[in-house]
């Protein structure tokens, strides 16, 4: 039976806060995040019947509290979907929402769905990764990894001394820029249609979160230069050249082009391949190269037809790791163009539909390009891709 074609309908998102006491989600649940997202893509899409519905699934890294109780199915019913939908939750900690967006188009393909909602959600700031989890003892005692496996930072200083020419003034220069291309999307007006308000509560009193809360626009290479490096004496991983702890949700649309055409919705992008790789967890951050390399290949194409990357800045020196094995300049403009998670902030398991949200956006406004990647490194060692098409494509050459 041949695949049967898959589109990205709609995607949004809330505006990522950072986590914490005096983040602007403090006072918020974090279940109440994914609500409002899941309802600002069903009221940004009203010819969307609720009851055809398959599934939802919804990801968290951190599945305690009110980010527990299977987050597709409560957040499903209090978005005021039928309780015939039924959902489920996932964890692949930063590849959560892209996971079930993956499974959902491979869902789609197979022809046991024909509409599905995939998503994410991740509030740091009351579930910390890693909360009450207990790592069995024979992960480390037979040591299956290295201790420092589970702290993230301490991968990425990995990779900085596997290659040394990852140098960290790459690293700041990558983090100061993604910063200014965030702020020059947000003054173009590129983010916002995509941000769902939502509405916080603090000891100040009621208030409306609508946009991202941690861009630091004003960043600057000294500045960078004189951050502390937490992880490690005289290290080169700062809080300026990795994401910060982040408050978020996202939430996306999946359908058959077939069910899509019939319901009159949009078809953003098209899903071509995905792939998930495992690498040595020490060098988490290494887990989209062969997550890439296995989507390419089963997509037929290479990393040349690729006009588009969303990559997920996790750390700048784990998109550096990517870009360098491909051969790709460090300020290539088909990377990361609006820039991403240093600035924007990297809500977990909630980042993977961001990325696609920001590309689908993209593809609007390059005709010229026919191919993109969402791609992103997942703690304890993996990594994941999606490749999409672009329906707007057009045929001609990439514009200069």
């Amino acid at each position: 039976m041949a695949m049967r074609e898959v589109v990205f309908v709609d995607g949004v998102r809330t505006p990522f806060g950072r986590a914490g006491d005096k983040g602007m989600y403090a006072g918020t649940r974090a279940d109440d995040l994914a609500v409002k997202a899941l309802q600002g893509l069903l009221e940004r899409n009203p010819a969307l019947p609720h009851d055809r519905v398959d599934d939802v699934g919804i990801a968290a890294t951190t599945q305690q509290g009110d980010q527990g109780l299977t987050l597709g199915r409560t957040v499903a019913i209090l978005a005021g979907l039928p309780v015939t939908v039924p959902g489920f939750a996932l964890d692949r900690m930063c590849a959560g929402a892209m996971t079930t967006a993956s499974f959902m188009g491979a869902a789609i393909g197979a022809g046991q769905y024909d509409l599905a909602i995939a998503g994410g959600v991740e509030h740091m700031g009351r579930h910390p990764i890693g909360l009450d989890a207990d790592p069995n003892p024979r992960f480390v005692a037979e040591k299956l990894v290295s201790p420092d496996a589970l702290n993230m930072g301490i991968t990425a200083e990995r990779l900085h001394d596997r290659f040394p020419q990852l140098t960290k003034e790459r690293a700041d220069r990558f983090g100061m820029l993604s910063q200014h291309k965030v702020q020059a999307a947000y003054d173009r007006g590129d983010i916002q249609p995509d941000l769902v308000p939502v509405a916080t509560r603090s000891a100040q009193g009621w208030g409306l979160a609508t946009e991202d809360e941690g861009r630091r626009p004003q960043t600057t290479m000294e500045a960078l230069a004189e951050l502390k490096t937490p992880f490690r004496p005289h290290g080169r991983v700062t809080a300026g050249n990795a994401s910060p702890l982040t408050d978020g949700a996202t939430m996306s649309l999946l359908a058959g082009a077939d069910t899509a055409a019939e319901l009159g919705l949009s078809a953003k992008m098209k899903l071509v391949s995905f792939a998930f790789a495992g690498v040595a967890p020490e060098v988490m951050g290494l887990g989209p190269v062969p997550s890439t390399e296995k989507a390419l290949q089963r997509a037929g194409l290479d990393i040349s037809d690729i006009g588009l990357f969303e990559l997920n800045e996790a750390f700048a020196v784990q998109v550096l790791s990517f870009t360098d094995h491909f051969g790709i300049d460090d300020e290539d403009p088909r990377v990361n163009p609006w820039g991403g998670a240093i600035a924007f902030g990297h809500p977990l398991a909630a980042s993977g539909v961001r990325l696609m949200i920001q590309l689908a956006r993209q593809f609007e406004q390059r005709p010229d390009v026919r191919y993109g990647v969402t791609a992103m490194c997942v703690g304890l060692g993996q990594g994941g891709t999606m490749i999409w098409e672009n329906p707007h494509f057009d045929g001609k050459k990439r514009r200069k």
